[in-house]
């Protein structure tokens, strides 16, 4: 009996280890182009282009066909989706899996609503992957990745939020506010799986600083931490020699951020995924 895991690619990930794992693109479009978010995408050429574009820009979910042909050959699937607040990915999933269970019978999916985006999907997945190496029931690997969600966060800081006040998630007067006099917001994925903006920093260093700050406050004392960026690597090392200097065994990732990802969180944006709590 065969397990698979997969991911739309908010995620930042196109290939794992020793899993059965497959990445379904999402789409980011303009009036003038259409970027496939795929291992093949230039991410710095659609950044730079997007950057000085003045139309209309969105993103288009993976299709019902994409996400089923993602799941064929496997007998236990676990698909996770970037938050239903920001996308229809989950809901394409979830009918995906509703056909997929009616023409195999005898095989399961659990499509996972991650209420997030980018690290903290690799969070999921990651404890998916281990999970699954333990060779567990399906339906206690179900259990126990829903328990796991609710120790884990995501936390953000954007420079720039053109793109998420184009797409109606950040009011335009917040938009036309952040880069001015280097103001950046730091927010998080709330409950609900929506965008909530908790500060507004001036300066990259009291940004990461306010990100390290929240972090603590929402129960931070050393597990992992993820930390996608868009083209700012040297503002996720310095965020992780802050964390490493208070916590020296954290398991402390960094990537860059694939197509889907630097489209909302823009050049110069952070994403940090972790857990509270200490590893069990």
């Amino acid at each position: 009996m065969n397990y698979k895991i997969v991911s739309d690619s908010s995620s930042n990930l196109w290939f794992i280890e020793n899993t059965d794992y497959t990445c379904v693109p999402l789409t980011i479009r303009t009036d003038e182009k259409e970027y496939v978010d795929d291992s093949d995408l230039d991410v710095a050429g659609m950044v730079d282009a997007l950057k000085t574009y003045k139309g209309k820009s969105g993103t288009a979910c993976p299709s019902v066909g994409d996400w089923l042909a993602a799941f064929d050959g496997a007998d236990r699937v676990f698909a996770v989706a970037i938050t239903s607040g920001l996308s229809g990915s989950y809901n394409a999933a979830c009918e995906a899996a509703k056909i997929y269970k009616e023409e195999n019978p005898d095989k399961d999916v659990m499509v996972i609503d991650s209420l997030s985006a980018g690290p903290e999907l690799a969070l999921i997945i990651e404890k998916l992957q281990d999970l699954i190496q333990q060779e567990l029931p399906f339906e206690t690997i179900c259990t126990k990745i829903t328990k796991y969600q609710r120790r884990i966060h995501l936390l953000f800081s954007l420079e720039s939020v053109n793109n998420l006040a184009r797409n109606g998630r950040v009011s335009p007067v917040v938009a036309k506010m952040v880069g001015l006099l280097g103001i950046r917001i730091v927010g998080k994925a709330s409950d609900e799986g929506t965008l909530e903006t908790l500060s507004k920093s001036r300066g990259e260093k009291n940004a990461i600083a306010k990100v390290w700050e929240y972090m603590k406050e929402m129960g931070f004392s050393g597990a992992k931490v993820r930390i996608a960026h868009c083209f700012n690597k040297e503002a996720a090392e310095a965020l992780k020699e802050m964390i490493l200097s208070a916590f020296p065994k954290s398991n402390i990732h960094i990537c860059a951020c694939t197509g889907l990802c630097s489209f909302y969180a823009e050049k110069g944006g952070l994403m940090i995924g972790f857990e509270h709590g200490t590893n069990d």
